[in-house]
């Protein structure tokens, strides 16, 4: 087996890949612990947005965050000072690395949104499959959906995608 990794590079002057076992073992102060507090319908352990960010030490030029997921081409650029305090990064469930169906390897979610107080965040900007994260001086790559239908499509291939994986 593969272990997954996350890159993390961009506007940093130290780059970093993670994998399930480094995250693991961020200080306990990082970690959150069950993510269904802030999301009821997601379970799983992860770090804070801010424990990444201190490893990588962003350069003063880095205003945006660019999550990337390889596995469905996806990409959500947000800025990064409104989801400094806010943002997770999901890496297990239930002591498990999580696997595809789970929205793995990584999964991205905003504890509150509306304490972010920008436009630019939205349901999407909860990104699974996460694989690199990239601080970016302005808005980086961003494939969300513009429209209902791009919407309801993108959510359609990902749940196709999730159950050929479970098969």
């Amino acid at each position: 087996m593969t272990t997954s990794t996350l890159t993390v590079d961009g506007e940093v002057p130290s780059p970093l890949v993670l994998t399930h076992e480094a995250l693991a073992g961020f200080d306990e102060s990082d970690q959150v612990r069950d993510v269904s507090r802030f999301h009821p319908t997601r379970s799983g352990d992860g770090v804070t947005l801010e424990s990444i960010l201190a490893r990588v030490g962003p350069t003063e030029r880095a205003s945006y965050l660019t999550l990337h997921a390889t596995e469905d081409d996806f990409a959500a650029s947000v800025p990064l000072d409104p989801i400094r305090s806010e943002g997770i990064l999901v890496y297990s469930v239930e002591g498990q690395p999580m696997t595809l169906a789970q929205g793995g390897p990584f999964r991205f979610l905003i504890k509150d949104p509306a304490a972010c107080h920008t436009d630019e965040l939205d349901d999407c900007a909860n990104v699974k499959f996460v694989d690199r994260i990239e601080l970016t001086s302005g808005r980086g790559r961003d494939t969300r959906p513009t429209d209902d239908d791009e919407h309801e499509e993108l959510h359609r291939r990902q749940e196709e995608a999730g159950e050929e994986q479970a098969n």
